[in-house]
């Protein structure tokens, strides 16, 4: 009988939740975006309905991460402070990426935080693109009749860019978190919380060793009041 393998948790439910709730909205702003980019799909632009559809996913592509915000302020500060802090650890990801992700040679790899460089990289994008989304979109919406036609542009090119970077990026993202060999179980972490104890070593040593570290030296638990009942 083959015994089951030892698992260390990654995302909480929150986290898990609310990457499936905005990658849903964002799926959803994307193919109702595309319409505008694609003169073949104009037939789905009938009646305005994708307009109202891409606004509506918009509000819960907005209101999802402050919601998350609002209920886990520490982790979510936590995750930004990790995609804007870099070390040693990155600038050797970056020389290894090449071939780590086209050799699959995990030799030169260094030793990864909770975040790999990569992940930074791409949990940036999210940021900074997300608001650009979030600015140009709310400026199109409520503002297209008072505002300078100039301004309008520059807010119709702004969002244009991040859509197509963002886009891009997506389909990478996707490839690296579910298909690509070396990220076998990118995708078990985000959608069950868990990743074996393995690959925690393997593609994320740093935060490893420090969760056994922490676990190691926390003190134990106070001994329970006994009340005796006469």
């Amino acid at each position: 009988m083959s015994q089951s393998k030892a698992v260390v948790q990654k995302y909480a439910r929150a986290t898990r939740l609310l990457h499936h709730i905005h990658t849903a909205a964002f799926i959803i702003l994307f193919i109702t975006g595309l319409v505008l980019f694609i003169p073949q799909l104009g037939f789905l632009a009938q009646d305005s309905w994708t307009r109202i559809v891409h606004r509506l996913a918009a509000v819960v592509f907005i209101v999802a991460p402050i919601v998350y915000l609002v209920m886990k302020p520490k982790a979510a500060l936590r995750a930004v402070a990790d995609a804007c802090t870099w070390g040693t650890e990155d600038v050797g990801w970056l020389k290894a990426a090449p071939r780590y992700y086209f050799l699959c040679d995990e030799e030169g790899m260094p030793a990864q935080g909770h975040m790999n460089t990569g992940q930074k990289l791409w949990w940036f994008l999210v940021i900074v693109f997300g608001a650009v989304f979030i600015v140009t979109g709310l400026v199109m919406w409520f503002l297209k009749t008072v505002a300078p036609a100039g301004l309008l542009q520059w807010m119709v090119f702004a969002h244009d860019v991040a859509f197509i970077v963002t886009g891009a990026m997506v389909f990478v993202h996707v490839y690296l978190g579910v298909i690509h060999p070396m990220m076998t179980e990118a995708w078990q972490a985000i959608s069950k919380g868990t990743v074996s104890e393995e690959y925690a070593k393997s593609h994320h040593g740093l935060w490893y060793h420090e969760q056994v570290k922490e676990e190691n030296t926390a003190p134990p638990p106070e001994p329970k009041e006994v009340v005796e009942v006469h």
